[in-house]
């Protein structure tokens, strides 16, 4: 994890149990970070695109995505659909003393996440993901992706 303009930036894979009670435990390499940013402050809400995963962004970094979200016409029927898995499913959440979130359980169904789950940091966010439904989702992308490279991909040097 390093920093932008102060903002931490998010990256790596982590494989997470979580427990019996639906709680993950963030790793530690991003608990000081979650701290400073947001003083722990994190909103968990449905991947925008991908069922299988939620994501959990610092509380700061919500409200900028929940603003360009809610500002979207409700005349479109894509963007009320959009405004309701962000906004109307979003659920605060904070670390507790182990540094455990709980990840409410009516989230934890719709994306399938059950015991083993892949935590990805995405820059100013992360991704959790039911752990097979990645890897299956990882197969797919690699089969697709010459058909899939945006002109914008093409010109990355990686």
């Amino acid at each position: 994890m390093c920093k932008i303009s102060g903002e931490a930036v998010f990256f790596g894979e982590t494989a997470i149990n979580l427990d019996a009670k639906g709680r993950l435990a963030m790793p530690m390499r991003y608990r000081d970070a979650i701290q400073e940013q947001c003083n722990g402050r994190l909103v968990l809400t449905y991947s925008a695109f991908d069922s299988g995963a939620l994501y959990l962004y610092p509380e700061e970094e919500w409200e900028r995505v929940r603003d360009e979200v809610t500002a979207l016409s409700t005349f479109n029927p894509g963007h009320r659909s959009l405004q309701r898995k962000l906004v109307g499913s979003a659920s605060a959440v904070e670390p507790d003393g182990n540094g455990r979130i709980q990840l409410p359980q009516t989230l934890r169904q719709v994306a399938g996440l059950e015991k083993r789950v892949v935590l990805l940091g995405m820059g100013s966010r992360f991704e959790i993901w039911n752990e097979t439904i990645l890897n299956q989702k990882r197969i797919e992308e690699e089969r697709s992706l010459d058909e899939a490279a945006s002109e914008e991909m093409t010109h990355l040097v990686l």
